[in-house]
This record gives structure tokens, sequence and C-alpha cells, in this order.
């Protein structure tokens, strides 16, 4: 677990992924549109994705992916991040963590 919370605090936007989920795909696609480049680790194509996998389920994510963090934060999945959205309380959440500047 230790390792999930290092590598979400490293970068601004960070998504635990795998290439195969289309809801992945999904949300990594909303993230670009809005000019986010965020980190990727893509689960089914690094070493010991497996480990993070369920270190992730730890913490709370089910189903495991698309796991989100912001600023270092745990947002969630791709429910969590859609209701943000809808909300507009993603992109002032994107702007706080440096992710965005318009």
């Amino acid at each position: 677990m230790e390792r999930v919370t290092t590598l979400a605090s490293e970068r601004p936007v960070v998504i635990f992924s795998k290439s195969s989920c289309c809801m992945c795909h999904s949300i990594k696609t909303l993230f670009n549109d809005f000019g986010v480049n965020p980190t990727v680790y893509e689960l089914d194509e690094i070493q010991r994705g497996r480990d993070i996998e369920q270190a992730l389920s730890r913490l709370g994510c089910s189903p495991s992916v698309p796991a989100v963090f912001i600023g270092g934060e745990l947002v969630g999945g791709a429910n969590e991040v859609m209701s943000l959205h809808l909300k507009r309380s993603l992109i002032p959440m994107l702007r706080r963590a440096g992710a965005i500047w318009v």
C-alpha cells in the first residue's frame, strides 16, 4: 500500500488502469480532453501490477481500476470522477492540484 501512496503523490493526477478496461479508457480520455497529462500506470503491463491492484482494493477501490488520485488523494473510480464532473467540482479540483491552469 505504501508503494501506491508514493506513486500517487508524485504527480498532480495519477490513474491506475488496465489497458483492456473500457471505463479506464473513458476516464483517461476525459482527463486528456481537459488538457490534463495524467501519469497512468497500466497494471496489466507493469511489474508487480497485481500487488498494486490488491493494494487499491484494500484502499476501498471497487472495482480496483480505474483508480484516480488528484493531488495525492484518492478520488475514486469512474463513478466518482464522473459525479464530480457533473457537479462541476472536478475542474476546480484539478486547478488546485496544479494539473490545469485554465
